[in-house]
């Protein structure tokens, strides 16, 4: 979910940017998941690496609840208590139905058994949670934002492809 620019995070940013000489731009700032657990968890996943792309619903964009997906973007990551912990770049976006996913992206987002199956359940159960909570229609093939990222900050968890 997207969330404001705290101070810590300008800070984060700024820190980010002197270090990498990355011009000034907009940047965007979001927290995995719905609730604590799953963000910190998320973030856990990001910082080892397994975990290099994430999906959210297209009506959440829509709605303004999460920011598109732009190739080329960076998105500071916050953890549960709203402490700037990454930074990633975007390197791909696709927009298909959620059920469309395939078996890469499922190895890529690098949670569960890190496949399609596997991948689907979880984002399915997750969704229709949300929707109960939320008061939407959920159906695995609305569509979906797909999204693979490079780390590329703090330095000690950087992928090896910049900033």
């Amino acid at each position: 979910m997207d969330k404001p620019k705290s101070p810590a995070v300008v800070a984060f940013w700024e820190e980010f940017r002197r270090a990498r000489g990355v011009p000034e731009q907009a940047y965007d700032v979001c927290r995995m998941g719905d609730n604590p657990a799953l963000a910190d968890e998320s973030l856990a996943l990001i910082l080892a690496g397994p975990k290099r792309a994430t999906a959210c619903l297209l009506r959440d964009v829509e709605q303004g609840i999460e920011m598109m997906a732009r190739v080329g973007a960076h998105v500071v990551v916050i953890d549960a208590h709203d402490r700037p912990r990454a930074i990633w770049r975007t390197k791909t976006v696709d927009v298909k139905p959620l059920d469309q996913v395939d078996e890469a992206f499922g190895w890529d987002e690098g949670e569960g058994e890190r496949t399609r199956s596997d991948w689907l359940v979880q984002h399915t159960f997750y969704f229709e949670r949300r929707a109960r909570a939320e008061g939407f229609a959920f159906d695995a093939s609305m569509p979906a934002v797909f999204e693979r990222f490079v780390l590329v900050w703090p330095p000690a968890y950087a992928d090896t492809e910049g900033s």
